[in-house]
C-alpha cells in the first residue's frame, strides 16, 4: 500500500472530508452580505458580528468548494463576497473594517485574507471576485507594503492616519500565503517577489533563533520576546513561540520555492522550521497534541491545542513528504490524522473542535464554537495538490487528481 499522502484512497476519504466540512459550513452567509461566526453545531452565533475575517475566509473556503464542483457553494461565497464588497468595506477611506459595529482600526491580518478571497474568488469565476482582487491589491500595496523594509506593516487607525508602531509576523504569514495566490491566479511575479523578501526576513530572524520564530517587533523591526507575557493564550498575538506557526511557514517556504526553484535555501529552512516545532510542539507533555506556545527555551507556555495547528502540522507535513520524498513526513502525516480523528473532528456534530484543553477535552477560552472552515478545508486538500500553484488556481486547473 502506498504511503497516505500518495495513497489513492486515502485521496478518497479526503474528498469526502472536505464536503463534510462544506456541508457543515453551509449556513455562514448572512442574506445581508458577509460570513457569520458559527457555534459547534454549525449554527449562526449571534453574539459575533458579521467579520472581515471570516467573511474573507469563507469566500476562499467556498470559492474552492465551487471549483470542486459542490452545489450550493458558489451562491455561499457570493454572499460572503458581498459583505466584503458591500457593508464590510470603507467606502471613505478604502480597506476593511474589522466587523460590523468595529471601525477602530485597519490590520494587515484582516487584509491579507480579503486579498486572498479576491484571488480565490476570481478564480473560481465568482461575481465580483475580479472587482474585490483589484480593490484588494491596490490597498494592500498602497497601506500594508513596506517596500523598503519587504515586508508588511501591521496596523493603521481607521482613516489611514497613524500608523501602530508595533510589527508582526503573523500578518506577513497570511499575506505570503495571499501573495503567492495572487500571483498564481494574475501571473504577476511582483506579488512573488515580495512573498520571497517577507520570507527571507523569517528563515534568517528563525535561524538566529535556534528556528523559533520571534513573532513581535517594534517600528524598527527589533524583535519583543516578552510581549504579551501577560496575554499568554492571545488567539493571534501569544507570548513566545508559536508551534503552528512554525509548521505553517515549513509549508510556505515550500510553495515559495516551488514557484521559484532558484530560491533553493527555502526548502533546508522548511526542514529545520517543521523539525523545531515538532521537537518543541508535538507530545511534549505526555499527552498526544501539540502545545500552542513555547518559551524561547522550547518549555511549553499555553498547552491547549488548537485544531488550527494540527492541520498545519498535516498541511506541512504533506508538503515536506511531496518535496523531499522522505518516509518520515508521511508517518508524521498519519500520525496526525489519527490524532485529529481520536479528539477534533466532531463525528457527532460535524467540522472539528477548535481548542482542546492539555487532556485533550473540548473547551472555548480562546475560539468558542467552530467559527470558520479555512484550517480544516486546507488540510484535506494539500496532499492531493502539487506545491504551486496555491489552492484555488490549482483546484482550478483540475490538479487534484482522481478521487
Amino acid at each position: 500500500m502506498s504511503s497516505w499522502p500518495t495513497n489513492p484512497a486515502h485521496h478518497r476519504w479526503l474528498d469526502q472530508h472536505t464536503r463534510e466540512l462544506l456541508a457543515f459550513g453551509r449556513r455562514t452567509a448572512d442574506p445581508a452580505g458577509g460570513a457569520r461566526w458559527l457555534d459547534a453545531r454549525g449554527r449562526p452565533d449571534p453574539r459575533q458580528p458579521v467579520s472581515t475575517l471570516l467573511s474573507s475566509r469563507m469566500t476562499h473556503v467556498y470559492a474552492v468548494g465551487t471549483l470542486l464542483g459542490v452545489p450550493g457553494a458558489a451562491p455561499i461565497a457570493e454572499l460572503a463576497l458581498r459583505g466584503l464588497t458591500g457593508r464590510l468595506c470603507d467606502e471613505q477611506h478604502g480597506g476593511w473594517f474589522p466587523a460590523l459595529g468595529d471601525r477602530t482600526v485597519k490590520a494587515c491580518y484582516d487584509h491579507a485574507f480579503v486579498l486572498l478571497a479576491g484571488a480565490s474568488a476570481t478564480s473560481a469565476g465568482l461575481t465580483g471576485g475580479p472587482a474585490l482582487l483589484a480593490a484588494a491589491e491596490e490597498v494592500f500595496v498602497r497601506r500594508f507594503w513596506d517596500e523598503d523594509a519587504g515586508r508588511c506593516v501591521d496596523t493603521w487607525n481607521a482613516g489611514f492616519t497613524v500608523l501602530d508602531g508595533y510589527r508582526g509576523v503573523n500578518g506577513n504569514m497570511h499575506a505570503v500565503e495571499a501573495m503567492l495566490t495572487v500571483a498564481g491566479v494574475t501571473g504577476d511575479d511582483a506579488w512573488l517577489e515580495r512573498a520571497l523578501r517577507v520570507c527571507r526576513f523569517v528563515a534568517d530572524t528563525a535561524r538566529a533563533h535556534d528556528w523559533r520564530i520571534p513573532e513581535h517587533y517594534d517600528e524598527h523591526w527589533r524583535p519583543l520576546p516578552e510581549f504579551h507575557r501577560d496575554q499568554p493564550d492571545h488567539p493571534f498575538k501569544p507570548y513566545g513561540a508559536t508551534v503552528g506557526h512554525g509548521l505553517e511557514w515549513s509549508r510556505l517556504f515550500l510553495h515559495a520555492e516551488a514557484a521559484r526553484p532558484a530560491e533553493s535555501w527555502l526548502a533546508e529552512a522548511a526542514r529545520s522550521l517543521f523539525d523545531r516545532a515538532v521537537r518543541d510542539g508535538w507530545a511534549v507533555d505526555g499527552r498526544p497534541g501539540f502545545v500552542y506556545t513555547t518559551d524561547w527555551t522550547g518549555a511549553a507556555v499555553v498547552r491547549d491545542r488548537m485544531h488550527w495547528v494540527t492541520t498545519e502540522a498535516i498541511s506541512a507535513a504533506a508538503a515536506l513528504h511531496r518535496r523531499f520524498g522522505d518516509e518520515q513526513y508521511a508517518t508524521w502525516y498519519r500520525t496526525w490524522w489519527d490524532y485529529a480523528a481520536a479528539y477534533q473532528v466532531d463525528h457527532e456534530h460535524g467540522s472539528w473542535f477548535h481548542q482542546l484543553d492539555a487532556e485533550n477535552v473540548p473547551t472555548e477560552t480562546v475560539w468558542p464554537g467552530k467559527p470558520d472552515l479555512y484550517h480544516s478545508l486546507q488540510a484535506t486538500l494539500t496532499a492531493r495538490l502539487p506545491l504551486t500553484p496555491m489552492l484555488a488556481p490549482a483546484v482550478a486547473q483540475k490538479l487534484t487528481g482522481p478521487v
